[in-house]
């Protein structure tokens, strides 16, 4: 089974992000860069899969500009096999529904079985090219895993709703977005990050696959959110029911 794995770089999580002077968005010079959190998960899980030989293949593909190829990288030193990257003729951010109908001509190229990606991320927070992949590809989807099996050609999938947990059976080929909590993904160690300098990665561009990236959707302004206000202490429980009542919250 081969599973196709996106990945996206993303501004590092660890990093405070700017706004520029002029909101006209995030200020990205000599910002740390990193791969999405959400898509590491999806690596790692892919890796797993292949680890315990339920998958033969483990295949990453990043849309961006040159330095996407990074993140492609980090992703081959984690285990998988090979990357593809899609060169974007666009500036910006590229838009989910675009994303997912660069990802339809990539599964139809690379027949996998399986599609592991991020439930989100964690620059836009969009969540929606997961579920734009399965609506035009026709195929099953569950999404917010925090537990996965493949077995049978099914995808046995628990994810977190607000009343709990549910379980889902998905049969492949199937689309999965992966939560926080299905795993912990590994660290590269020396001698992989030198071994994937040397696994295979293929360049193409947005126009290899005739997909209009003409964006659809224009951000009016950036702006940082406003700073939390100081607290107030009350003395008693009578007194913190007169402040609710006084701040119309009771």
């Amino acid at each position: 089974m081969k599973i196709l794995v996106p990945v996206k770089r993303v501004i590092d999580y660890n990093v405070k992000v700017k706004v520029k002077a002029d909101g006209s968005g995030i200020d990205l010079a000599n910002v740390k860069m990193s791969m999405n959190p959400f898509d590491e998960i999806s690596v790692e899980a892919a890796i797993r899969l292949k680890e315990a030989g339920t998958a033969s293949e483990v295949v990453l593909v990043s849309i961006g500009d040159k330095k996407a190829s990074e993140t492609i990288r980090a992703g081959l030193a984690m285990g998988a096999d090979r990357g593809i990257l899609i060169e974007a003729d666009t500036d910006g951010d590229i838009e989910p529904l675009v994303v997912a109908k660069l990802l339809v001509k990539v599964v139809e190229e690379e027949t996998p079985q399986l599609v592991i990606l991020g439930k989100q991320a964690i620059d836009n927070d969009m969540n929606a090219t997961g579920q734009m992949l399965a609506a035009l590809l026709g195929w099953g989807q569950a999404t917010f895993a925090s537990e996965m099996e493949i077995a049978d050609g099914k995808a046995v999938v628990t994810r977190e709703v607000d009343g709990g947990l549910q379980t889902m059976t998905v049969t492949l080929p199937a689309i999965i977005t992966t939560d926080l909590r299905l795993n912990e993904p590994r660290y590269a160690s020396l001698p992989n990050i030198m071994k994937a300098k040397k696994k295979p990665m293929s360049e193409k561009t947005t126009a290899d696959y005739g997909v209009d990236t003409s964006p659809r959707l224009k951000v009016i302004a950036t702006e940082e959110p406003a700073g939390r206000e100081a607290g107030i202490r009350v003395g008693s429980v009578d007194g913190l029911v007169e402040k609710l009542k006084e701040m119309g919250l009771v």
